[in-house]
């Protein structure tokens, strides 16, 4: 008789996860709170309008591959992917902005002439960013964080001094022009960390930006959801929504069942690819592995106030993916890292998708979607969403020239209070656990319950880290793991 697989939740890497137990023949449950899959990569629908609640980026596609490959499939079996061009711009100023190419020699051009000789310069660095991504992404990821000497290989020995370094540092050896520098700091704020705070080996980030491109899947992030469910399908797994679990009930020392909705759900192994933090509250106290003094004391990445915008004109002077870097990003991290506070002047992200989607919104008009990286924890309440939104969309007005508040016909907003109440996130962070020096690898929370036997997690608060690609990397660590203990 098949081994049965209980997973509580239904983001990337409970999905991820879910197929590749599957495909290991296990009989595979997935038990999902809310009324759609996705975890935090939902959608909302209004108006005629089309929004990707959670992650818009979408990076290493060569991680994309590699999962849909090891079922058979390619990821154009499911979805269509766009490579965006130019793939986002920068605005410092008012008609002062950098806009990033979609191929590294034009970044390069870009470069020299904003700042004389640093053409070369990037070219050594992108050098040295791609032979760190092969490392790590080809090999040092896909490990399940249970020994130190996983990071120990002939490749990491060489750059060894890069885990003791920071990016920070690095790139201002480099360059002194600050659009430039923040240009390149930006990729590692996927991580969750300052570029201060994230050790030099993971400039591979850049790697993925200017190297590998920024893509969109048509129809938006979800539709990458939708494939690894119709996936997941195909294998055999069970998906319930509506499905909220309230216990892991725990015999002699091992995970037995869980309790949905009132119902006790027996299993062989039970997998939270729910919040880590979350999960273990499920369980009685004395089989908490991690204390609350734990979790206080990690480094989370941020949390985030993001609005949900329908225009009734098309927008202008903006791409896709727009960042506006007019404040002083060290004040921001501050109020973010060191004194948790909402910023006075954020720094702010916007995209919109119906510049390269036509299914996002009505004919002539826009979807907007708008982020504000705030700290994990901080009050909120609408009067806080509102003052936010007047403040970033009066600078969105000033930077790119044009008026639009007269034009939005509808907004919806998300913060803290929604993680926490929508996805049980610790102190209602957005993506996880930072991947600073000292939570990395096999320094962040195990695969494996150190406490409770056939109890395992997945996600971004273990390893390898936040993101879409760690989640699904995640997804396939921990299938390998139950595999070879069981």
């Amino acid at each position: 008789m098949k081994k049965e697989i209980r997973i509580i939740g239904s983001g990337f890497s409970s999905l991820a996860a879910a197929s590749y137990l599957a495909q290991k023949g296990y009989s595979v449950t997935v038990y999902e709170k809310n009324t759609t899959i996705g975890g935090r990569a939902r959608q909302l629908k209004k108006e005629g309008f089309t929004f990707d609640i959670g992650p818009t980026w979408y990076w290493m596609p060569d991680v994309f591959e590699r999962f849909f490959a090891d079922f058979g499939k390619k990821p154009s079996d499911y979805y269509e992917l766009i490579k965006l061009s130019p793939a986002y711009q920068v605005y410092f100023g008012v008609k002062d902005f950098v806009t990033i190419t979609d191929n590294l020699p034009e970044i390069i051009i870009a470069f020299e002439a904003i700042e004389k000789g640093s053409g070369k310069k990037l070219a050594s660095f992108m050098k040295e960013a791609q032979s760190n991504y092969d490392i790590a992404i080809k090999d040092l990821v896909y490990r399940p964080g249970v020994s130190p000497l996983e990071l120990v290989t002939l490749e990491t020995a060489k750059k060894v001094n890069q885990f003791f370094g920071n990016i920070s540092k690095d790139i201002r050896r480099r360059f002194t022009n600050t659009k430039l520098i923040q240009i390149l700091e930006f990729p590692v704020l996927f991580l969750g960390a300052k570029p201060s705070d994230t050790p030099s080996f993971y400039s591979f980030m850049n790697f993925a930006d200017f190297g590998l491109g920024t893509w969109h899947p048509k129809n938006g992030m979800y539709s990458v959801i939708l494939a690894m469910e119709e996936l997941a399908k195909e294998l055999g797994v069970v998906i319930h929504t509506n499905a909220n679990i309230e216990k892991i009930n725990v015999v002699d020392g091992a995970a037995t069942s869980i309790v949905v909705n009132g119902e006790v759900v027996k299993g062989d192994i039970i997998l939270s690819g729910a919040d880590y933090h979350h999960s273990e509250t499920l369980l009685d106290q004395k089989y908490r592995a991690y204390s609350e003094k734990y979790w206080d004391k990690r480094t989370f990445a941020p949390s985030s106030l993001l609005f949900y915008v329908g225009f009734d004109k098309k927008i202008e002077n903006v791409e896709h993916h727009s960042l506006f870097f007019d404040v002083d990003f060290d004040v921001h991290a501050k109020d973010i890292y060191d004194t948790p506070r909402w910023p006075k002047e954020p720094l702010f992200y916007a995209s919109f998708p119906s510049k390269t989607d036509e299914n996002a919104a009505p004919d002539g008009k826009e979807a907007g979607i708008f982020l504000i990286p705030i700290a994990p924890g901080l009050e909120d309440t609408p009067e806080l969403r509102a003052l936010y939104f007047d403040k970033i969309i009066t600078r969105f007005e000033t930077l790119t020239q044009q008026s639009v508040k007269n034009n939005v016909i509808f907004k919806e907003s998300f913060c803290v209070n929604d993680f926490i109440k929508d996805y049980n996130s610790y102190k209602g962070n957005a993506y996880g656990l930072a991947n600073t020096l000292l939570q990395t690898a096999f320094l962040r929370p195990k695969l494996k319950s150190k406490k409770v036997k056939n109890l395992y997690f997945t996600g971004q608060l273990t390893v390898p880290g936040p993101g879409v690609p760690p989640s699904l990397i995640s997804g396939k660590l921990v299938a390998d793991l139950i595999e070879k203990n069981l």
